[in-house]
């Protein structure tokens, strides 16, 4: 067995188990004492070492392949949509015709869970590609460790254009900036919302129209749900006179308000823990990018925080869940005056008293 393969470093099949039997009947040699293995695993023993599953999946397979690879990883999965580069490989369109990656990672140095994780979930994976509904590739299998994690995830982050004017941009890239454009500056973190997922740049392409529908000023808006602080700051930037972000995980709040000082917005902008009902005065433009379960949970209180003539937006919402956010959003008193789709995602916009700004 060589430990230059990642999967063979931790063994390829839980004890007991029988992929193609080489695993655990290796000349009746145990994982441990392969011929020395143990003392050859790529580091994969020490303190600080991850295996890194990931599977390339057609993006309407994606959700079905997330959960299989939640199941092992306790910190949950990262989907990571294929690209088109652009502006001589500074920038980056998303390609939904391309199979979209899922990645997940999971603790290395207990090695016989390890391989337990490795087999359980090839086995999931071979299941779902019984189906043939929608093309899924292999599990593939790597070894990372934390002293170079630290940078090496950055590469999967390009400058992303979203709309019209719109770009977002990590910190460690350059950007040869157009004269409309709005540069949003962000270090994601451990925070989400980065802009490489649907619901994100729906809820970004949703306020870029209605700010150019309220220019010159959006007013004071709200952001319920901030993570990394994206929508925040694009508010700020297109013109919002005020902006309160609110989430309940003191690290979005941290990695937001990091975010909202690189992008000079400090003065207008206060992030702190919570959620809705905020016990502020009332705002113009209410941001929400969470999920359908909760916007129909949080519809009247999302509907309270707006101001008579006040308008929503809202994404997160699976395409399947989005008669009942309607529903949810009609009872709270909203109309819903547009809507926007990617693939199976959708945001919709709503307004208090059905005119739009």
């Amino acid at each position: 067995m060589s430990s230059a393969d990642p999967v063979a470093a931790v063994g390829g099949a839980p004890a007991g188990g029988s992929d193609g039997g080489a695993a655990d009947d290796d000349g009746g040699t145990a994982p441990d004492d392969d011929g020395g293995a143990a003392n050859d695993d790529e580091g994969t023993s020490a303190d600080g070492t991850w295996l890194e599953l990931s599977v390339a999946a057609d993006v309407e397979a994606v959700e079905a392949v997330s959960e299989i690879l939640g199941r092992v990883a306790s910190g949950g999965t990262s989907v990571e949509p294929a690209f088109i580069l652009s502006d001589e490989g500074l920038g980056a369109f998303v390609d939904a015709s391309r199979p979209a990656t899922v990645r997940a990672y999971l603790p290395a140095r207990d090695r016989t869970a390890a391989r337990t994780a490795i087999h359980d979930t090839r086995i999931a994976l071979g299941h779902l590609q019984a189906f043939g509904i929608r093309p899924i590739g292999d599990l593939d299998v790597r070894v990372v460790h934390e002293a170079d994690w630290a940078e090496a995830w950055k590469a999967h982050f390009p400058v992303l254009r979203v709309g019209r004017r719109l770009v977002i941009r990590p910190t460690w890239r350059r950007h040869a900036r157009r004269p409309d454009d709005v540069v949003l500056a962000l270090d994601p973190g451990m925070a989400f919302g980065t802009g490489l997922h649907p619901t994100t740049r729906l809820c970004l392409a949703a306020l870029e129209v209605v700010a150019d529908r309220a220019a010159p000023a959006l007013g004071r808006v709200l952001d319920v749900g901030t993570g990394s602080g994206i929508l925040a700051i694009a508010a700020g930037l297109l013109g919002a006179d005020a902006i309160v972000g609110v989430d309940p995980d003191p690290i979005a709040v941290d990695a937001a308000r990091a975010n909202i000082g690189r992008n000079g917005l400090a003065r207008r902008t206060r992030i702190r823990a919570g959620s809705v009902p905020t016990g502020e005065p009332p705002f113009d433009i209410v941001l929400a990018n969470l999920i359908a379960s909760l916007l129909v949970t949080l519809a009247p209180d999302l509907s309270a925080e707006l101001a008579p003539d006040g308008t929503l937006i809202a994404s997160g919402i699976f395409i399947d869940r989005e008669g009942d956010v309607r529903a949810a959003f009609e009872a709270a008193g909203l109309t819903v005056l547009d809507r926007l789709a990617e693939g199976e995602w959708v945001a919709l916009v709503a307004t208090r008293n059905g005119t739009r700004l």
